[in-house]
């Protein structure tokens, strides 16, 4: 195909084991960047953090997203993130969430004083060569995911601060190239991601994110951008787990055998179970509620009576034994619209 790696994105209560189970039963993706893991409750030890750093299924394909505000504290947990299994670690400089932001994390990093910045990079970046000095046959990967910056931001203020990560040892860089509070209605300036690569030749990796949601929007991002390693993908992933197939497959060269480019049908009604079912198993009881209504939030667009079946979804009973109630509901959204039970790619 083009040569980018197709990437899936990092998402608060969906970038987990059950989310990347579904991805991966479509043959997957290249990376999985992980949900925000936050610095402070990985040092506490708390009794959820087991279900953050489960690497499953395909722990060669993880990237760790770290979190926080505290520096001393992100250091720290850097060194838990880098002995894990995976392709590395990755700062959260992006995030404009506001109670992210307020807490001084996420796109705060691009804001503060950069001498404060550039210490926890200083600091993650000692971690990370640290471990690939003595276990090279694992060594990991440092990288940032970014915006463009406040929305005063300059071209000299945002090179500026991208020239400080290269130069302090950062290999990658994930781009969403929007600031601080642009709507995720404005169309992201691609170009900004090309400037990159531009700059920094083969020093170092440089992955686009923004709207990227099926292969005319994929073929615009890389028409402006066409040199970027790889392009990452988020909501339209949770909507459609079978993305990363319909992308590969629309973009295999001539050749191929009639197998990699044969129709796939996929039971929506089944996946819907699956999921529920991998939630379950792999997500704490008390996160199901969340993790279940975010997902089919997303999922519900793929349908005609998009609205309704959201609507009957995310208000379920979710403190129903087995969350019957949902499957009750999923499985009656299916006998009232057949047609929409099969999907063929």
């Amino acid at each position: 195909m083009s040569g980018k790696k197709l990437i899936c994105g990092p998402m608060a209560t969906i970038s987990h084991r059950a989310f990347r189970n579904a991805v991966e039963r479509f043959g997957g993706c290249d990376e999985y960047f992980t949900e925000m893991i936050n610095a402070g409750s990985l040092l506490a030890n708390s009794h959820f953090e087991k279900f953050y750093i489960d690497p499953a299924p395909v722990p060669e394909k993880i990237v760790w997203q770290l979190t926080g505000h505290d520096t001393l504290k992100m250091i720290e947990a850097s060194r838990i993130l880098t002995a894990l299994p995976g392709l590395g670690l990755d700062l959260n400089m992006g995030c404009s969430a506001p109670d992210i932001y307020r807490f001084g994390a996420g796109i705060s990093w691009m804001i503060k004083p950069v001498e404060e910045t550039k210490k926890l990079v200083q600091g993650v970046g000692n971690v990370i060569r640290e471990w690939n000095e003595l276990h090279p046959e694992s060594s990991k990967r440092f990288s940032v995911k970014l915006r463009l910056g406040d929305d005063d931001f300059t071209d000299e203020k945002f090179f500026s601060f991208t020239d400080m990560l290269v130069e302090e040892g950062v290999q990658l860089l994930t781009l969403h190239p929007r600031t601080k509070k642009e709507k995720l209605s404005r169309l992201p300036r691609y170009h900004y991601a090309e400037d990159l690569k531009q700059r920094y030749g083969e020093r170092i990796k440089v992955y686009v994110n923004g709207n990227i949601k099926d292969k005319n929007s994929f073929d615009s991002a890389c028409k402006v951008c066409p040199s970027v390693d790889g392009v990452m993908i988020s909501r339209a992933s949770v909507s459609k787990p079978w993305i990363f197939y319909e992308l590969k497959k629309s973009l295999c060269s001539e050749g191929q055998t009639s197998e990699q480019t044969a129709p796939l049908e996929i039971d929506m009604e089944k996946l819907a179970l699956d999921y529920i079912d991998d939630i379950q198993l792999y997500q704490p009881q008390e996160f199901w509620k969340t993790r279940l209504q975010r997902f089919f939030t997303y999922y519900s667009e793929n349908f005609k009576f998009g609205h309704y079946a959201q609507s009957q979804w995310i208000n379920a009973d979710f403190s129903s034994e087995n969350n019957e109630d949902l499957r009750a509901r999923i499985r009656e959204f299916f006998e009232k619209c057949p047609e929409e039970r099969v999907k063929v790619l």
